[in-house]
């Protein structure tokens, strides 16, 4: 069962005991891969990876996420949101809107960030929060991430809700542990819901309690998730050439290293990459579905 399955992760479960409910209503020996982890407490957007497209994870790694927070102003947690231990901060002055604008503007571009004491960052080889949870001291590096935007959708002190728009590797625990700081009184996620991955919203999102028929009827198509790639079409003979790990000339003129989506047809089959002389590389190619396979010179019949 190749494609992309889009799961709306309730909160109070990892991401991995979301997946392993899922994959009771698929075929049993369905592979899966998820990508970008979310917290026990967070809610939203899981994207699911199945079978073949297992071999896209990276791409969808990649691809930019929406989120919407609310953060509790004036408190702070060893886990900066509200799974951890909190504490009030004595003598917390409430920002006004327009503080709390300016600040969320200084977080805007590309910032440096340190993860949560309790992530699956790693300090010398060991995960983050195994020596959290141990009571050991967790020094972490800052690393750079991008924000592309922060906008205030509420604000009824304590609780301030914004969307963020942000690159890979973005904390949002981080984010509104930051922002508290900045503005003096303290900051903790107190509700995250995940919106978007990429293409993928939670408007097509799954309830994890759906049935098979549900589920299998939600399997997006896996090349949805390279839809930032151009696409080329080729012929059958192409591409059972490209199959056989062939090279291809004369194609295209694109630079060196430029990736295209591959259709024969109506079907997907793969990724072709440039090389140096201008010839077209297969760089991963995919197995037609028992149904699709159709020999070169044959047609196929609905």
């Amino acid at each position: 069962m190749d494609g992309i399955l889009v799961l709306d992760k309730p909160t109070g479960m990892t991401s991995r005991d979301a997946v392993n409910r899922v994959h009771g209503q698929l075929p049993r020996r369905t592979k899966i891969g998820h990508t970008g982890t979310l917290d026990p407490l967070a809610t939203g957007v899981l994207v699911l990876c199945l079978d073949q497209a297992t071999r896209l994870v990276e791409y969808v790694q990649e691809m930019d996420k929406v989120y919407t927070a609310t953060i509790r102003l004036g408190a702070r947690s060893d886990s900066d949101d509200a799974d951890g231990t909190i504490a009030l901060v004595d003598d917390a002055v409430m920002p006004t809107r327009e503080q709390i604008e300016a600040t969320l503007a200084e977080f805007h571009g590309t910032i440096d960030q340190t993860p949560p004491a309790f992530s699956a960052a790693k300090v010398a080889g060991k995960r983050a929060y195994a020596l959290a949870r141990r009571g050991e001291e967790v020094a972490l590096a800052a690393k750079p991430v991008r924000i592309d935007a922060i906008l205030i959708t509420r604000f009824e002190p304590p609780l301030l809700e914004v969307t963020v728009r942000c690159g890979k590797g973005t904390y949002i625990r981080s984010l509104a542990r930051d922002i508290g700081d900045r503005l003096g009184c303290g900051g903790m996620i107190e509700a995250l819901r995940r919106t978007a991955i990429g293409p993928f919203t939670e408007a097509t999102a799954i309830d994890l309690d759906a049935d098979m028929t549900t589920v299998r009827a939600a399997v997006q198509p896996m090349h949805r998730i390279l839809g930032h790639l151009p696409d080329m079409h080729v012929t059958p003979q192409q591409a059972l050439d490209l199959r056989n790990g062939q090279f291809l000339f004369g194609l295209t003129h694109q630079p060196t290293g430029t990736e295209f989506a591959l259709f024969q047809g109506d079907e997907f089959i793969g990724i072709g990459r440039i090389g140096e002389q201008q010839e077209l590389r297969p760089f991963k190619m995919f197995h037609a579905s028992p149904a699709e396979r159709v020999a070169p010179g044959e047609t196929k019949i609905d």
